[in-house]
C-alpha cells in the first residue's frame, strides 16, 4: 500500500517519517528503492537527533547517493545544507499568511536580491561556476521483449558536455516488464533534462528501445 508523507519541510512532517521508520532501515522494503529518493528529495535538511530514526535514514540514502558520484567536493553537501537551510528559514514566513499573495510588492530583501543578480551578470570580470544538479531518472521499455542491455547502452551512449551517467538498477514493473532506474549529474547550464530526453533518448534511433523517460527526482547540488 502506497504510503503519503506531507509538509517534510515541518517538525510535524518529520514526525510521520518518524514513526514510519520505526523498525526499518527503509521507507518501503529491506532495501534502497525509489521511493527512498523522493521522500529524501522533499526532507529539506538531515532531520535532528530528535528524529534518531529519520536521521539515521537520511545519513543511510545522503550516503548511497554520493556513491554514484565519485570525485564529488566535500563542499557540496554543505552547499546542499544551505540552499535546505534557507528554504527552512523562509517556511515560518510563507506560513504566517493563509492568504499569501504570490504576485505582491516586492519588498526590500527581493529587490536588493535583484540587484546583485544584476550585478552579478554584468561583472564579466569575475568568472562564475555553473551550479550542478543530480537527476534520478526512469526509462521505459516498449514491452517484456525489449531488450533491456541493449537499452542502458543506448542511454550511455549518449554523451555531451556537462553529463555524467552514475548508478542504474532494474527494476520490475509487472507482466515480465522491467524499468532501467538511472542516476546523473547535470551542470544546469549545459544540460537541460527535457532536451535530453526529448531529442535524444526518446528520438531515433533511441526509441527502437525506449518507450519513455521520466524524472522521478532533481536537486540542486
Amino acid at each position: 500500500m502506497a504510503v503519503t508523507f506531507s509538509d517534510l519541510h515541518t517538525e510535524q512532517g518529520i514526525k510521520s517519517l518518524e514513526d514510519h521508520l520505526a523498525g526499518k532501515t527503509y521507507v518501503s522494503g529491506d532495501q534502497l528503492s525509489v521511493d527512498d529518493v523522493k521522500v529524501y528529495a522533499a526532507v529539506v535538511a538531515k532531520p535532528s537527533d530528535a528524529f534518531p530514526n529519520a536521521s539515521k535514514w537520511y545519513a543511510c540514502v545522503a550516503s548511497h547517493l554520493a556513491k554514484s558520484f565519485p570525485g564529488k567536493a566535500v563542499g557540496v553537501s554543505i552547499g546542499g545544507s544551505a540552499v535546505a537551510a534557507s528554504a527552512q528559514a523562509e517556511a515560518p514566513a510563507a506560513d504566517d499568511d493563509d492568504d499569501m499573495d504570490l504576485f505582491g510588492d516586492e519588498t526590500e530583501e527581493e529587490k536588493k536580491a535583484a540587484e546583485e543578480r544584476e550585478a552579478a551578470k554584468k561583472d564579466t570580470k569575475k568568472p562564475k561556476e555553473s551550479g550542478k544538479s543530480s537527476v534520478l531518472m526512469e526509462v521505459k521499455p516498449w514491452d517484456d521483449e525489449t531488450d533491456m542491455k541493449k537499452l542502458e547502452e543506448c542511454v550511455r551512449a549518449v554523451e555531451m558536455p556537462g553529463l555524467l551517467w552514475g548508478a542504474s538498477k532494474l527494476v520490475p514493473v509487472g507482466y515480465g516488464i522491467k524499468k532501467l532506474t538511472i542516476m546523473l549529474t547535470i551542470v544546469d547550464d549545459l544540460v537541460s533534462p527535457d532536451n535530453l530526453i526529448e531529442d535524444y533518448l526518446t528520438s531515433e534511433p533511441n526509441n527502437e528501445y525506449i518507450q519513455s523517460v521520466d524524472i522521478v527526482a532533481f536537486n540542486k547540488i
